[in-house]
């Protein structure tokens, strides 16, 4: 696991869990990859609207972040998968309580504008 030693200077721990997570499709790739194992192709699909060359630097910044694991299998066709990897499970915590929270907000914001067209 190659982790990203600059982060250790920030001394926030709020801001590192931010600087890791920062990216349009990281959270939904962690989401994916709770469920199962997934070759890159199998992540394409799920994420239709992501670049492959997007897909592949977040999966590689998560990956140098140590919340994914790269398998590489040596055969022809190459098979590679990715996986969650512990400290990538445990961030699953943080993503529940942000599903939990943003589940909240949207019935005030449907309080809020019932019946609005803003």
């Amino acid at each position: 696991m190659i982790m990203n030693k600059d982060l250790l200077k920030m001394g926030c721990s709020v801001g590192i869990a931010n600087v890791v997570m920062q990216g349009k499709w990281k959270f939904a790739i962690i989401h994916f990859l709770s469920e199962d194992t997934m070759r890159f192709g199998e992540l394409c699909r799920a994420l239709p609207n992501i670049r492959q060359g997007y897909l592949t630097q977040q999966l590689r910044e998560l990956e140098k972040d140590g919340l994914v694991h790269r398998e590489v299998y040596k055969q022809v066709p190459p098979k590679v998968e990715y996986s969650l990897t512990e400290i990538g499970r445990e961030f699953l915590s943080v993503t529940k309580a942000m599903d939990e929270w943003g589940k909240k907000y949207i019935k005030l914001l449907e309080k809020t504008f019932d019946g609005k067209d803003e």
